[in-house]
């Protein structure tokens, strides 16, 4: 009886769970309400639930290293004497550990996926009424400013590729799949629309990925290879077809990076590299303790007060590469404790991705799509400094490891039955 007095529950958590993603590109102040929800939500589950309990244990490979994150960037905040305002984006951490423990109750799958994917649509036509209605160039969504383009073209290929998974999966009904499909392809072209040339290549391999961990599970190898060879037309003609200014793009690195020299570091991949040559000077000089979270910036422009660095990457407080990033600010200590958090997520998901029960499986492909896309961006960019990115990542790779593990918890439950 009190099981369907409190059936409605599960739609609204999930319904609070669904619009996260979309909330965070949004800048809506009300976002933080389901936020704040979800937090009591999760300290309610954790106090009086064994079965949440046992789903963050079974979490523990990804929440631990994002625990050790957390208390590392505090500790390096407070030993360089920086002012806490530096630590306020790597604060939200332990809200978001909070929020992942609402994932252990239970939720309609429905809800999360549709949610999940129209958000995905949602932002892509955001980035269509920029580009053809208001005339922009490269756009960068209404939370960012130019400079987040490359942050916001992820953000909304994160979210395609988990579109693209629900339509890849046959045991959903065809009309799902259908709308999750469409969803998708309005999520990428509205990231083609960015010209983010980081996000756009991350996202391939991460693709074809998903379409083979599918493969393998089903055993359908000749739909597989379809979805590849369309996947690869459709990327291709929208790219040289529709928006040349993205191949060109593409085609500047390489003259870029064979033009590049202390005397000419003008240009975006050129002063990449100008970033990446004083930051490998930072981790020289501070191998252990670096140079501070968010310090990257004071430390180059000394560097250029100097004479040291060009006078182009000025205006940057970030080198363009979470692992130079984490390098530099944190040391040799920071830039292992980044691939220990990645390494790890990678691990979990990937070890549950070929799962044979759907209900583990989808959540953890899910998963490694958004693993995999910021440890591949986090190559050439800074993944984690803007809050929009780093809440993304960290709510849905906490919370769908939580999901996995109740998921996991219940049929271990059901065996020793």
């Amino acid at each position: 009886m009190q099981e369907k007095h409190n059936a409605w529950q599960p739609w609204i958590l999930s319904l609070l769970i669904a619009v996260m993603p979309l909330s965070f590109a949004l800048p809506v102040k009300a976002k933080a309400v389901p936020a704040a929800l979800l937090l009591l939500m999760g300290v309610w589950l954790l106090a009086t639930r064994a079965d949440a309990r046992d789903a963050v244990r079974r979490a523990a490979p990804v929440l631990v290293p994002t625990i050790a994150a957390f208390l590392f960037w505090l500790a390096n905040t407070l030993a360089h004497g920086i002012s806490l305002k530096e630590f306020d984006v790597m604060s939200h951490i332990l809200a978001f550990l909070l929020i992942a423990v609402s994932f252990s109750a239970p939720l309609r799958p429905i809800v999360l996926r549709i949610g999940f994917s129209a958000s995905a649509a949602v932002l892509g036509l955001i980035c269509i009424e920029q580009h053809y209605v208001e005339g922009i160039d490269r756009v960068y969504g209404v939370n960012n400013g130019l400079w987040g383009a490359i942050e916001f073209g992820m953000f909304i290929l994160v979210l395609s590729l988990i579109a693209t998974l629900q339509a890849l999966r046959l045991e959903l009904p065809r009309g799902e799949r259908v709308l999750h499909g469409v969803f998708a392809i309005l999520g990428v072209y509205g990231a083609l629309l960015t010209q983010s040339r980081g996000p756009l290549l991350s996202c391939i391999p991460v693709f074809v990925l998903l379409v083979v961990i599918q493969a393998r599970r089903t055993r359908r190898w000749r739909q597989a290879a379809g979805v590849l060879v369309a996947g690869a037309v459709a990327i291709g003609v929208a790219t040289t077809a529709f928006h040349g200014e993205v191949a060109e793009r593409f085609a500047a690195v390489s003259q870029e990076v064979s033009t590049y020299s202390e005397q000419d570091t003008t240009g975006a991949v050129r002063e990449r590299l100008e970033m990446w040559r004083n930051a490998g000077m930072a981790v020289g000089e501070h191998p252990m303790t670096g140079v501070g979270l968010n310090q990257f910036g004071t430390y180059a422009r000394t560097r250029i007060a100097e004479g040291k660095a060009a006078d182009s990457i000025e205006r940057y407080d970030h080198p363009h590469s979470e692992y130079l990033e984490w390098a530099v600010t944190g040391g040799l200590p920071g830039l292992a404790l980044l691939l220990l958090m990645f390494g790890s997520t990678l691990w979990f998901f990937g070890r549950h991705a070929m799962h044979r029960d759907n209900g583990v499986a989808m959540p953890a492909c899910a998963g490694l799509a958004v693993a995999g896309m910021y440890t591949l961006c986090g190559l050439t960019d800074n993944v984690f400094y803007r809050a929009m990115p780093h809440s993304l990542y960290f709510f849905l790779v906490l919370g769908l490891a939580v999901y996995v593990g109740r998921m996991l918890g219940q049929r271990a439950t059901r065996k020793a039955r």
